[in-house]
């Protein structure tokens, strides 16, 4: 709870301010559960009202209607549907990073950097340059994923997951592809306490573009990341992480199919059913899942638990 939260609220379509994420957040990511409406993703290193939607490869856009302010116990959203739709239920996951960003000189490549080091968890700007380099990411163990996002085209978001994908492979969050190719993307060999590798493809590097990226590592006890193996049945996988997990983004890697975003808030008792796309603009859907337990969680349906996925 110190350095994540979920909060789930009722939009009323004009100036809302919602409490009780229990800090001031630095990334702050909503979804309208009962319409269909874009994911609405904020941090505090571009700055309240610049928004990015995560189900889209739309540019960033300024807006004095979606989320206003980061607030010291949450945030403030205004009339926007997506983000505070009259009467609709909206979930908004929230994480904290290190408040105001600092210069990074780590790498080739100068960044700002939000870093919260004992959460495994940093926001990371810096401009493209089109050739290889290397971007210093403000914790201190290599990132584990990380999402990068071209704040000025209509390009992929790029989803990297070290060691459990394949060398060289990429996933986009805003589509359902399985994993591909992409080694300009990342350089995986510049990962490291420190920095992050970027190559010469325009996702991640485009010269002249603004990007944002946001790191994670697991921390014991706190976050995990992973891979697991599906069986197909109703008594399925059993995926250990060490803690009850409050959210999980899950992708198979290997064929086409959603990512999928669940939380305890959402789903506070087994058999949670409650989901929703994170590449989509889909409302909520409701179908039998998997168990969240005390140490890991445990798939109860082939979705994301297909026979040898």
């Amino acid at each position: 709870d110190d350095n994540f939260n979920t909060v789930l609220y009722t939009g009323n379509a004009s100036t809302n301010a919602i409490t009780g994420v229990g800090f001031s957040p630095d990334f702050v990511w909503i979804k309208n559960r009962s319409a269909a409406q874009a994911h609405n993703a904020f941090d505090t290193v571009r700055g309240a009202g610049k928004l990015l939607y995560p189900n889209l490869t739309n540019v960033e856009y300024t807006s004095s209607i979606h989320l206003n302010s980061f607030d010291s116990d949450g945030f403030t959203v205004g009339s926007a549907t997506s983000a505070n739709g009259s009467g609709n239920s909206i979930v908004a996951w929230n994480w904290k990073a290190g408040g105001t960003a600092v210069s990074n000189s780590d790498g080739s490549i100068t960044s700002n950097v939000s870093a919260n080091q004992d959460a495994g968890f940093s926001i990371v700007t810096y401009a493209g340059t089109g050739s290889n380099g290397t971007v210093g990411h403000g914790l201190t163990k290599k990132p584990e994923w990380l999402v990068t996002k071209s704040r000025d085209s209509a390009l992929n978001w790029s989803f990297l997951q070290i060691n459990d994908m394949t060398t060289d492979k990429v996933m986009a969050l805003q589509a359902n592809n399985a994993e591909f190719s992409s080694a300009g993307s990342f350089i995986e060999s510049d990962f490291t306490t420190t920095t992050f590798g970027v190559g010469t493809e325009t996702p991640t590097n485009k010269s002249g573009d603004d990007f944002v990226c946001y790191c994670f590592h697991s921390v014991e006890g706190y976050s995990k990341v992973g891979s697991y193996v599906g069986n197909g049945s109703t008594d399925g996988t059993f995926v250990y992480t060490g803690f009850r997990p409050a959210f999980v983004l899950f992708k198979r890697v290997d064929a086409v199919d959603n990512w999928v975003l669940e939380d305890s808030a959402r789903n506070p008792f087994n058999l949670n059913t409650k989901y929703l796309l994170a590449d989509t603009s889909d409302a909520e859907g409701t179908v039998d899942l998997r168990d969240f337990l005390s140490n890991g969680f445990k798939m109860r349906a082939s979705a994301q638990n297909a026979s040898g996925g």
